[in-house]
């Protein structure tokens, strides 16, 4: 089990919030998904921003690799990644 918390990287607001919505009906036990602006170091201009979904493991189960390959394949549909923090 992986009690980290992990990042989703995604393109743009619009697809952080869609992703989160997603997220929060397919497993309700994450809880609340935080949206935060992440901008690129040196870089003044909102289109060189990168936006984060924030989640926190699963207090029962932790990431199992299963979830967290769901992530991977999520975060890849949205032309994203997933991060460890």
């Amino acid at each position: 089990m992986n009690f980290t918390r992990q990042l989703l990287v995604l393109p743009d607001r619009d697809v952080a919030e869609e992703a989160s919505e997603e997220l929060s009906a397919r497993w309700p036990d994450l809880g609340h998904l935080e949206i935060v602006r992440d901008s690129l170091a040196g870089e003044d201009d909102a289109e060189d921003a990168q936006w984060l979904l924030v989640l926190e493991a699963p207090e029962d189960t932790g990431w199992t690799p299963e979830r967290l390959a769901a992530l991977d394949t999520f975060a890849a549909e949205l032309d994203g990644w997933r991060e460890e923090e």
